[in-house]
């Protein structure tokens, strides 16, 4: 089970995650989660949004990089070391996480963690194996 993610390539000038996310609004779609990484020069906003590909095209429409991505997105026990028992899970299957991001959602009963593994289908498998329940965007 996957989810659509928008990365959306940035110039790291003034103004522009607000641009985005006003395209985003005019357009009434709504975003669920958000991360930002940046460099000097630009940065990558990773978004999770409630129609991926009418954003992709909105987005792309108003002149900037877009791309849809699929990740994964899992609930976790919101307490210490819930987190890392899902890595080491990850770790011992011999899966590696390119990187991930958490928000809690609208039920807030857990948290939810956000990634980009290399290899989805055994982190899939290792999951629905050991009761770890994966999102789709009805949990989002």
């Amino acid at each position: 089970m996957s989810i659509k993610q928008l990365s959306v390539f940035v110039e790291n000038k003034f103004g522009r995650v607000s641009d985005i996310c006003n395209v985003l609004a005019d357009n009434h779609i709504n975003m669920s989660a958000l991360s930002i990484a940046d460099t000097s020069e630009f940065g990558v906003a990773r978004i999770i949004v409630d129609k991926p590909e009418e954003a992709k095209k909105v987005l792309a429409e108003s002149g900037v990089i877009v791309k849809v991505t699929e990740v994964i997105g899992v609930a976790i026990d919101d307490k210490p070391g819930g987190l890392a028992a899902v890595l080491s899970l990850l770790k011992e299957g011999g899966v590696s996480v390119e990187y991930l991001y958490a928000f809690l959602p609208k039920s807030k009963s857990h948290a939810m963690v956000v990634m980009k593994v290399n290899d989805a289908d055994t982190a899939q498998d290792l999951f629905r194996l050991n009761g770890i329940h994966m999102a789709d965007m009805s949990d989002i």
